[in-house]
């Protein structure tokens, strides 16, 4: 199952599980949440919510994030849209404690829920935190890592739980808003059309490389070159991951036609937008940070940059300019073969992080 608050496709790079290939690991994931959502729509039907899924205006299994209305009083009135998310991290699954600190993997649980409502265009407005963990457990160090990302957003923490287990586990589920210009409607990963420029809000591969580095203990220890800047911006990106929320904002008002959060790498994760989309992505160009390999670029994950799409590049910059962002790099087009996923003419790796059942 995945990071995301709508159940959608494996979202979740970590610790243990697969980067290597993962076509059929990733192939069974995607049955078990298929057989959820079928399962979850008989439910809504039951409950006389409507066949065939989610309202006109919803959004349910299937993106990063679920976009909601409410019923509110006797009159039925819907109220909304509300954007809802949730995330797990879970000690030696997504986090490793002898590579960081509580009040690292704290921060990191609030950030990879907000990336999930960064990829809708959304902001989060109210956060859920649940905590479960061994005893002497300082927690009070989990919850200020959590604050820092949280009052970073203007979100508030509203609740949750707490629990003992063998492990450290934490779970945050975020209610979020489209702001300014709500008729929009949210990014989703089926927008995108043949013709669509791709791009990239950031270079990729940081967060990988960071672990990497972490994993050898000092600087060149692992064979590679970088000054002891990169190093530290790769580590603080494995460590301390931000959320593009104003960037994912900035492109759902500047017209993006898709967008999805990089955080099963980036082969993953274009392959979910292009089927969700029915398009197939031709890439010529990845952008690869300082002190990262190509490798790390394509199947790393936890970048948490945003994948766009879109037919105007040049407005989407010029848009990221005026609200003083980076302009998202331009890597490829979307092309109208289905399954088409290419970079520099070759099939891109199946590769990513995918969870194993």
């Amino acid at each position: 199952m995945s990071r995301d608050g709508s159940l959608d496709s494996v979202d979740s790079a970590g610790e243990t599980g697969s980067t290597d290939g993962g076509g059929a690991d990733l192939r069974a994931e995607l049955a078990v949440i298929e057989r959820f959502r079928a399962r979850f729509e008989r439910g809504a039907l039951r409950a006389g919510r409507g066949p065939g899924g989610a309202p006109p205006g919803e959004v349910w299994i299937g993106d990063d994030a679920a976009v909601v209305a409410i019923e509110s009083g006797p009159s039925g009135r819907r109220v909304g849209p509300v954007v809802v998310a949730c995330d797990l991290v879970v000690e030696g699954v997504h986090v490793d404690l002898g590579r960081c600190g509580l009040d690292d993997v704290g921060a990191k649980s609030v950030a990879v829920t907000f990336s999930d409502l960064a990829a809708m265009g959304a902001w989060p407005t109210h956060l859920l935190a649940s905590v479960a963990a061994p005893p002497g457990t300082d927690l009070d160090r989990v919850a200020e890592g959590m604050a820092i990302v949280a009052e970073a957003a203007g979100c508030v923490v509203v609740g949750g739980d707490l629990s003992s287990a063998p492990v450290l586990l934490i779970s945050t589920a975020a209610l979020g808003t489209f702001r300014g210009d709500a008729g929009k409607g949210p990014l989703l990963r089926s927008g995108a059309r043949p013709g669509d420029a791709v791009l990239v809000t950031g270079p990729l591969g940081r967060s990988e490389a960071g672990r990497r580095e972490l994993d050898a203990g000092g600087i060149g220890s692992d064979g590679t070159v970088a000054t002891a800047e990169v190093v530290a911006d790769l580590v603080g990106a494995h460590l301390r991951p931000v959320p593009r929320l104003l960037e994912g904002e900035t492109a759902r008002f500047a017209g993006a036609s898709a967008a999805i959060d990089v955080s099963d790498g980036l082969s993953t994760d274009l392959r979910h937008l292009a089927t969700a989309s029915g398009v197939g992505v031709r890439l010529d160009a990845l952008p690869v940070a300082a002190g990262a390999t190509s490798e790390e670029a394509i199947s790393g994950g936890e970048d948490y940059e945003l994948v766009l799409t879109g037919q105007d590049p040049d407005r989407l910059g010029e848009a990221f300019e005026s609200a003083g962002l980076r302009r998202p790099i331009p890597v490829g087009r979307c092309t109208g073969t289905t399954g088409e996923l290419t970079l520099e003419g070759r099939s891109l790796p199946e590769s990513g992080w995918v969870h194993r059942f």
